[in-house]
């Protein structure tokens, strides 16, 4: 990052003074083979038509301008014009003191610039427990959280309550049959209802706190089953996603919408604007004229409200309570939903205030044998049960280690072993082993070395040149991260931070090394126990001290 931000500036200054315009589509990053040195620009390939001259020419003037700079070693042409740029060894040392200097807060940045972002993830049903699919999602959400408060936005997590429906109407349904089950009876089975065994649970406990329950009429029965079921099923939801690290500062609840009337000054907001239009007794959204094959029906003929009537107004209170961002998290399966949402938030005035965020199917594995899952049908494992046995650590690092919108392979057996095999494990051992080799150091009277101008130039390996590189990194890591939407970029990073860490270890001597060489490697190496400890935070793993 301090490379990148250094060289930038260099460069524009050096642009500047000829007259040139710094390019839009200019390009500064690491190089993909290490041997063209540490950063690489394409200034001078997109300069051309502007400075009149070939490229080549163009660089070859760029680095006269630049060859006085005391923290660029070497800069080189390559190919047609492209410039690579090799930094000295004392500027990738000052590495260490922006570290030290930072703290906890390095990484952190204003990228953001106080941005309202609200977060939606989770947002399942209040109908059954949340299964393995559930928590990727959750995952995903808290430690997108956590990585654009970092970046310098101002953030909002919110679970999106779908208390109100046809699902809450089956879920109460499904627990007034089993009460009466229960009861002795052989009441004929439902068309369509949960079968979980949480269920019978959930009315055995609703029999004993409400003995008149199958006495009230059926209407009345079914609400009463529904609202308890609501409640009981929520507060699991919550418990569990509590015990997995996630953090909501909003719940809120579907059926608000319409009873504080949000439903219908929303309907009020689209008549106004041209964008919603009543036809056959019915209220229609003109999504027609934002790419929709055809308009859709917000309102049906006999006075019910679809389920995109509440989106649609559910997004419009978002708005309206003051996010310039909304990020919506889904399940790959609403795939098709997504053009008609960003529709709809264009006709709300927020065209582009909409991310949507689809994550794939976790597929759930037992020493490579597949575990089936249907809530439905009661068939599934839950998070819950997922996290008792494998632990929140490795669940959350493993729905991370790979893009959201691709397929995840979980194993139960896998992540829980303790080998390098693990990733987890690898990146948690790395933070471990710093800790250890610090607690024998002390032992040993050996102390890391201040941050000084000596202590900084013992570090000269080209083992030290490649970890202070991979450090220097992080800050540029988080913020993309953050400008993407991709959390697992921070799980990468960490299994490469790990690595480095685990061959350098092999390669450079600490506690045997001469006293002052080993006080700057202990200085080195808490920088990078820091740095692992920040990113992990990211993604709400633990930093054990000891494994």
């Amino acid at each position: 990052m301090r490379a990148k931000i250094h060289l930038e500036a260099a460069l524009k200054g050096a642009l500047d003074n000829f007259g040139w315009q710094w390019p839009e589509k200019a390009v500064i990053e690491p190089p993909r083979d290490k041997q063209f040195g540490d950063m690489s620009a394409n200034v001078a390939m997109l300069l051309a038509k502007e400075a009149k001259k070939a490229p080549r020419a163009i660089a070859e003037d760029i680095k006269a301008a630049l060859s006085g700079d005391p923290n660029i070693e070497k800069i080189d042409i390559a190919g047609p014009g492209f410039l690579n740029f090799t930094f000295s060894p004392s500027f990738w040392q000052e590495t260490v003191s922006v570290i030290a200097g930072a703290g906890e807060g390095y990484g952190t940045s204003t990228m953001g610039n106080g941005t309202k972002v609200q977060v939606e993830y989770v947002s399942a049903n209040p109908t059954g427990p949340l299964h393995i699919g559930h928590g990727r999602g959750a995952a995903l959400g808290d430690s997108l959280t956590r990585i654009l408060e970092k970046a310098g936005y101002d953030v909002e997590a919110e679970y999106y309550i779908n208390d109100a429906g046809r699902q809450m109407l089956i879920l109460g349904g499904s627990i007034l049959y089993r009460a009466r089950q229960l009861d002795g009876q052989n009441p004929a089975e439902p068309e369509d209802y949960y079968k979980g065994e949480y269920i019978t649970e959930i009315a055995a406990e609703l029999m004993k706190q409400r003995p008149d329950l199958l006495t009230l009429p059926e209407e009345e029965a079914v609400e009463v089953c529904k609202v308890y079921g609501k409640d009981d099923i929520l507060e699991g939801i919550k418990a569990d996603l509590a015990a997995f690290g996630v953090r909501h500062d909003v719940w809120f609840s579907e059926k608000s919408l319409v009873t504080d009337g949000k439903v219908d000054e929303t309907f009020a907001d689209l008549t106004a604007s041209g964008m919603g239009y009543e036809a056959d007794g019915a209220y229609w959204f003109r999504s027609t004229q934002l790419g929709d094959d055809k308009d859709r029906v917000l309102r049906k003929s006999n006075g019910d409200t679809t389920y995109f009537a509440s989106d649609i107004a559910y997004h419009d209170n978002k708005f309206k309570r003051g996010f310039d961002l909304v990020v919506d998290i889904w399940g790959a399966d609403h795939h098709g939903y997504v053009p008609r949402m960003m529709a709809a938030c264009e006709a709300l005035g927020k065209p582009g205030g909409l991310s949507v965020i689809l994550v794939n199917l976790v597929n759930l594995l037992r020493d490579g044998q597949p575990i089936a899952m249907s809530t439905r049908a009661g068939q599934f494992e839950t998070l819950k049960d997922v996290v008792d046995e494998v632990g929140s650590d490795a669940a959350r690092f493993m729905f991370l280690s790979r893009k959201s919108d691709s397929k995840l392979d979980f194993d139960l057996e896998l992540v829980k072993q303790k080998s390098m095999d693990n990733p987890v494990y690898y990146v948690q051992y790395a933070y471990a082993r710093i800790r250890s080799l610090g607690r024998k150091a002390e032992e040993a009277g050996v102390s890391p070395a201040a941050v000084s101008p000596a202590s900084l130039a013992l570090l000269d390996t080209e083992h030290d040149m490649e970890m202070l590189r991979l450090l220097d990194q992080y800050p540029d890591y988080v913020e993309s991260a953050a400008r993407t939407q991709s959390p697992h970029l921070i799980s990468m990073y960490l299994q490469e931070l790990a690595s480095t860490l685990h061959r350098y270890y092999t390669n450079c001597h600490v506690l045997s090394a001469e006293r002052d060489v080993a006080e700057a490697r202990l200085m080195l190496l808490n920088c990078v126990a820091g740095v692992l400890r920040n990113g992990l935070g990211l993604l709400g793993v633990n930093a054990p001290d000891s494994m």
